[in-house]
Parts: C-alpha cells; structure tokens; sequence
C-alpha cells in the first residue's frame, strides 16, 4: 500500500461529484470520497465510494471500503475480511479489490464502467 499517494487529493476532489454516462440509458456516476483516520483497515486515511447507477438510482457497479466484506479463500479455511472491495453488479455481495492507489483506483473505476455500458448498449440494440 502506497502511503505517498500523491493522486488522493485527485479522488477528494471528486467528493459529491456526480455524472451522467448515458442519457438513453439513464445511467450515472456518484463519487464519495472523504478523509478518515488513519486505521489498520483504511491505512491510506481515505474512506471512499465509487458507484454507477441505473436511472432509477439502483447502484450497478461499486468499489469502496467503507464496510468490510469477508469472501472465501480456496481450501478449508476461514473466510478473509477486507474493506477494499467492489461490487461487479447488482447482486454482488463484494469481491475483494486490491488497492494501490487513487489514480489506479480512478481508472479500475473507469474501466468497469465501460464494460457495463457497453454490454448494456448491446443488450439494447
């Protein structure tokens, strides 16, 4: 975990951001993004959440850590928790998500959006 991350201020600038992505579609981007303790957890002293939702506010796609999630690891031994997470879609329950920093966070976030309104476009046409 990059402790110098210089591209944070770039996600704090987001804070309370919101964007249309689609129009037809009716989907848009909400950015939270505030600064926090410092804690085992949140090692970086940013508490986020990067989310695309649908038109009728339904989240879609989410990365965050602002709860942890536990998920599974291969064999007979006991679950793994993290708070660095994203949510694939809709039903996701989370999927760990490894965090480097911001500016990677940023383009992960972007990424994962783009893949969404594409397959959406083409279940549409």
């Amino acid at each position: 975990m990059n402790h110098d991350d210089k591209t944070i201020e770039n996600l704090l600038d987001l804070n309370g951001d919101r964007f249309v992505v689609d129009e037809k579609l009716g989907l848009w981007v909400k950015f939270e993004a505030r600064r926090t303790t410092v804690t085992n957890d949140r090692p970086h002293g940013v508490r986020y959440s990067l989310t695309l939702h649908d038109k009728s506010g339904k989240r879609i796609l989410g990365f965050d850590n602002a709860h942890a999630i536990e998920y599974e690891r291969k064999g007979k031994v006991k679950p793994k928790r993290t708070y660095y997470h994203w949510h694939k879609d809709v039903d996701d329950v989370g999927r760990p998500y490894e965090y480097r920093n911001a500016g990677n966070l940023l383009e992960d976030f972007w990424k994962e959006v783009e893949k969404v309104l594409k397959r959406l476009q083409e279940e549409r046409s």
